[in-house]
């Protein structure tokens, strides 16, 4: 169940040729594939492409209709594995995943499609983005496609631009016999725009076809001595075929006039931010057109030696606009214009221009392009000291001190919070131990209020990060956590499978909230519901046992921390050698609620019974400890101030986002912390038992309350005075 339903938007996929399509980037890429005959679609999810692979599972009808394949991907090397399709048959297929963590799973396959070749367009979709808009490690495609001569195109974020980089792909890849990789960023994931659409395409050759035809060629089969001539094959061939195809067919583009004597030469994905900088140095309008030569590169990887040389030619000066770290343009530039004997001036990264690394975000992009042109080209620039639309100066020192950082952490009800709370619960008791963290919501875990966890190294590697810390002669064990997500993609061999075969010690658990969570709540092997074209409720404890492993314990509600706190307890103490195993299940919240809130309007409209709990923490009870803020943590569990004179402290208090999960007061109850939190059902559409119950209990209580104040002690101020 993914957190975004695209089922209404994919009918429109259906529209042929002089019909205009408004829609997403991540839609207008999916047309362009059906556009271009693609024969299969593989993937996995993540961002910034996540929701490209949630378009293609509810466009699967359609892609079915069409003879289209499509698989979502166990990981990302088996969607770079599935191109295996187009090397002997001329199919065209495509794959997606985030990189360049995607990138890294799938390097053994893709490096041996760029050995062998391909005779099918293959194109790889990658997701990549810099700066803070990242979730990963600062890394480049880039270096992966020119060690393994992968073309690499990076196309103007709009949509016509992107939908012809689509096709563009497809036909570099069968001219130079290559597979190629479309690179694109979350704000062309999501950018709006239309086009003028083309029919959909059946694929020439189906891979039914492939099925019933099968085709084996020798010296496409990465193996000595064909792997030799590979290598030579790539430089010899199907270089120069593809710098061929990309100059005859004009992928790159060349805007503004050509004849100045200062040009920028950039990355297509920087089109839009070159563009605003520009038209806010009052040097182009809003249309795009500018006074400056603009040299953008749609395919950054292989360069064009002789397209080049033609734009620097007349130039003095030239401004190379590249994102991330290193600079592999500004270096493949350098050297063309350096063999070649040019005299332009070459200027990029450093030389207080564009910072070495990181997002080239808006303000960044003016304040280069802005002195670039001071220095070289002051005559262009508006007599004023500032151009009518330059944006006021902002000062972000002033936003630093007053608002605080806000790092990421665990949703309201969380199933994964409560396993945390009762990690540091045993924590108290037997001590802090090495915890291996992995990839997914639980790493949140790191952050305040639990801090747990002191590395992460992959997908599904938490158990194998701490597989060198496994000595039994030590007086503690090693706890080690993966989701279930990260089990299916590579955790049940590399952490599992390899915990069991070297006999290793330590605690592993299994957060399993029924989905890929963190990718967008897409359904995975394990998880709980029926899917209609995907293999789902394969229990993670079969495959725990299938691979040896003795010592399993399931818990189906992580919120009883309780349970959780012994059972881990049991873990770090038993006498039992060999792996222990904790599979700790609980549906993912976020899912839960899109599941349950339409069923539950629903419900409400027919005039069913509605039981809602929610929870509350009494003021007369609480003594301000705080302790139960800090062993949940949950955004829903807050301060309160009182007024009452005699008390200064404030008091906890759960705000209206609670979704009744009851992690606080089951924490409050584990850690043996004050009885103040209490829980209160709201019953809509009460029956008649539900409203002679209330009312008895109201009299029970009304009575109480009358005692009570009859015993309390009264002063009359009449009197007093």
């Amino acid at each position: 169940m993914a957190e975004r339903s695209f089922k209404q938007e994919v009918e429109h996929l259906r529209i042929g040729a002089g019909e205009t399509f408004r829609g997403e980037g991540i839609l207008a890429i999916t047309k362009a594939l059906l556009e271009n005959g693609v024969g299969y679609v593989g993937g996995y999810q993540g961002s910034p492409i996540s929701h490209l692979m949630d378009v293609l599972a509810d466009a699967t009808p359609l892609l079915q209709e069409l003879g289209v394949r499509f698989e979502a991907s166990a990981s990302e090397a088996t969607a770079a594995a599935s191109l295996a399709a187009s090397v002997h048959y001329p199919i065209r297929g495509a794959v997606t995943f985030k990189s360049t963590v995607g990138t890294n799973v799938a390097s053994d396959a893709l490096a041996n499609l760029a050995s062998g070749g391909v005779r099918g367009g293959a194109l790889v979709i990658v997701g990549e983005d810099y700066g803070e808009g990242s979730s990963i490690m600062q890394e480049r495609s880039h270096g992966f496609a020119m060690k393994s001569q992968i073309w690499l195109l990076d196309p103007r974020p709009n949509l016509p631009a992107i939908v012809k980089s689509v096709g563009d792909g497809f036909r570099l890849s069968e001219a130079s016999n290559a597979p190629v990789m479309l690179q694109i960023r979350i704000r062309a994931c999501h950018l709006l725009g239309e086009f003028e659409a083309r029919d959909n395409q059946r694929p020439s050759m189906t891979v039914r076809d492939a099925l019933e035809q099968p085709k084996r060629d020798l010296d496409r089969i990465v193996l000595p001595p064909a792997s030799f001539l590979h290598e030579q094959e790539k430089v010899a061939q199907r270089l120069p075929a593809a710098r061929a195809f990309i100059r005859s067919e004009g992928l790159n583009e060349q805007f503004g006039n050509p004849d100045h004597r200062c040009g920028i030469i950039l990355q297509g994905g920087m089109y839009n931010g070159v563009i605003r900088a520009l038209q806010r140095l009052g040097l182009a309008d809003i249309h795009g057109e500018t006074e400056i030569p603009l040299y953008v590169l749609n395919v950054v990887y292989p360069l064009v030696d002789e397209e080049l040389l033609e734009f620097a030619a007349n130039k003095d000066a030239l401004l190379v606009v590249e994102e991330g770290h290193p600079d592999y343009i500004e270096q493949n530039i350098r050297s063309i214009l350096h063999k070649a004997g040019a005299t332009a001036q070459l200027f990029g990264k450093g030389q207080d221009l564009f910072p070495e690394a990181g997002e080239l975000t808006a303000p960044v992009m003016l304040q280069a392009i802005g002195e670039f042109l001071r220095k070289q080209a002051a005559d262009l620039l508006p007599a004023r000291a500032r151009a009518p639309n330059t944006p006021p100066i902002l000062r972000p020192a002033a936003l630093e001190e007053n608002v605080p950082a806000r790092p990421p952490g665990f949703c309201v009800g969380c199933p994964e919070r409560p396993i945390f709370a009762a990690t540091k619960l045993v924590e108290q008791e037997l001590g802090p131990h090495h915890i291996a963290s992995d990839i997914g919501c639980h790493l949140f875990s790191i952050n305040a209020p639990f801090n747990l966890g002191a590395t992460t190294m992959g997908y599904g590697l938490g158990p194998a990060s701490a597989s060198a810390l496994n000595d039994r002669s030590a007086g503690k064990r090693s706890i080690s956590f993966l989701g279930d997500g990260g089990f299916w993609h590579n955790g049940l061999t590399s952490s599992i499978g390899n915990a069991v075969y070297n006999q290793d010690d330590g605690v592993i658990v299994i957060v399993d909230n029924f989905y890929s969570a963190a990718t967008g709540g897409q359904d995975i092997l394990s998880s709980r519901a029926d899917n209609q074209h995907r293999t789902t409720q394969n229990p993670i404890a079969k495959a725990v046992a299938g691979v040896g492993v003795q010592w399993i314990r399931q818990i189906d509600r992580t919120y009883d921390v309780t349970r959780m706190r012994d059972t881990l307890h049991e873990a770090l103490t038993t006498d039992i050698a060999g792996p222990k195993v904790i599979i700790a299940a609980s549906e993912c919240m976020l899912n839960r609620q899109r599941r349950e809130k339409p069923i539950k309007r629903q419900a409400e409209v027919e005039g069913k019974r509605l039981l809602r709990s929610r929870f509350g923490v009494d003021e007369d009870i609480c003594t301000g400890d705080h302790a139960c803020i800090r062993l949940s943590g949950c955004p829903s569990l807050t301060l309160k101030p009182l007024a009452d004179p005699l008390r200064d402290d404030p008091v906890a208090s759960i705000d209206n986002n609670c979704v009744g999960c009851g992690t606080c007061g089951e924490v409050a109850d584990a850690a043996v912390l004050c009885p103040s939190f209490y829980q209160a059902d709201l019953v809509q559409n009460p029956t008649r038992y539900d409203r002679l119950r209330a009312g008895w209990r109201g009299r029970v209580i009304g009575a109480l309350q009358h005692l009570r104040a009859r015993r309390r002690l009264q002063f009359d101020p009449e009197a007093a005075t």
